[in-house]
């Protein structure tokens, strides 16, 4: 089955900009598994979510569909990157205590996906997806700029599935043991540049960049320049962080 490929082109700027997740999140995820031998991170992008579970791992196997993406992946002991799609991962049956998706799930053919969930978990192993949905930026000039781009300039540039994402993935599927997690937050301390080369990772600005030719985050960088003070100076962003998990058969 065949993926749609909206990253590889920018995975460079996706490894640079993406934010990192909780500790403490993978701390929580790590304790719902049966063992901590191996866990598998389907559409790891570069790693972001990979490296985290690492550090609670024996062994992560991190695979994407783009291997442009696996190509831009961080290193990290005990992570093996591999290039394969969510439906056909190239796992041994029934040997993973946990499967994580992050900022991912809504690009799935999820019943495909669950069928190969099912088919690698060990007997109560656990299964876990997550999304985060738009930023908010401490300083309100500067939140405002962002969300008009985000909301105006961007607004019919981005894919139908963006609004899963912004549901909290409430509107899925998710035909497993379901357990009420706890609330985790996802913050970044950002410079200006920093938050700009996040802007260009967003598919829609991708999208935009394709159609007319030019980058529209140049415009939003000197807005924010008049608002945020020295480039430099770092400010906190954080992003509504939706998590879904519970356990298999």
């Amino acid at each position: 089955m065949s993926f749609r490929d909206l990253f590889s082109e920018r995975a460079s700027l996706y490894a640079a900009y993406r934010p990192l997740y909780p500790r403490e999140m993978f701390e929580y995820l790590a304790s719902l598994a049966p063992r901590r031998v191996l866990a598998w991170d389907c559409a790891t992008g570069n790693g972001q979510a990979a490296t985290g579970l690492a550090k609670f791992f024996e062994r992560v196997i991190a695979t994407d569909a783009s291997s442009s993406q696996i190509a831009c992946a961080v290193p990290a002991p005990g992570v093996e990157y591999a290039i394969s799609t969510a439906y056909e991962s190239g796992i041994p049956d029934a040997s993973t205590d946990l499967i994580t998706v992050a900022q991912a799930a809504h690009w799935f053919d999820l019943d495909e996906f669950y069928r190969e969930a099912r088919r690698v978990l060990k007997a109560g192993g656990a299964i876990a997806i997550w999304g985060y949905g738009d930023p908010v930026i401490d300083d309100p000039a500067a939140n405002e700029i962002v969300r008009r781009y985000n909301r105006g300039t961007l607004e019919s540039y981005w894919h139908p599935e963006r609004w899963i994402v912004l549901d909290g993935y409430k509107s899925i599927s998710f035909p497993f043991e379901e357990i009420a997690p706890p609330n985790f937050t996802l913050e970044s301390s950002w410079s200006l540049p920093e938050l700009c080369g996040y802007l260009r990772t967003w598919s829609a600005t991708a999208r935009y960049a394709s159609e007319h030719g030019s980058d529209p985050v140049i415009a939003v960088e000197e807005q924010l320049r008049e608002v945020w003070g020295e480039p430099s100076f770092r400010r906190s962003v954080r992003w509504p962080l939706s998590l879904r998990a519970g356990h298999g058969d």
